[in-house]
């Protein structure tokens, strides 16, 4: 298998459920390892919670995530955006619609000054995603 670089985004208990919304948008396969799946059965131990979970879809995209693990903090920022880009504009604009719907859009998917189609939104988990549909050079 390749070297490949791809998301990985943390969350504050509700990774199952977002990776899930994730599966719902882009479709794919999705696994989801828990932390009482790997034995962390003790006091305070979060046994349904997220340890991995990664989506693959048939679009080449995967997106990995977890639950914080007790003792590290949760500590959501600003400093991660995700980007889905293309030439399918009918497939991006679906995509948009659905992360966007529960979110907050911050730019609107409309054509920008570069000459794309992009806009920019923050999902009902607090991730925020780019979406960019590229126009035919020519």
């Amino acid at each position: 298998m390749p070297s490949r670089l791809n998301p990985y985004i943390s969350f504050d208990g509700d990774a199952k459920q977002a990776m899930e919304f994730y599966k719902g948008v882009f479709g794919g396969t999705l696994n989801l390892n828990t932390y009482g799946d790997f034995g962390d059965h003790g006091a305070g131990a979060p046994g349904d919670k997220i340890m991995h979970g990664m989506l693959e879809t048939t679009a080449g995209f995967t997106l990995m995530a977890a639950d914080s693990p007790p003792g590290m903090p949760y500590k959501p920022g600003n400093n991660i955006s995700v980007s889905v880009s293309g030439e399918d504009a009918d497939e991006l604009r679906g995509y948009w619609d659905k992360l966007s719907g529960g979110g907050t859009v911050s730019v609107p998917l409309e054509k920008q000054m570069w000459g794309d189609v992009f806009g920019m939104c923050t999902d009902r988990f607090g991730i925020t995603w780019m979406v960019n549909i590229n126009q035919p050079k020519g």
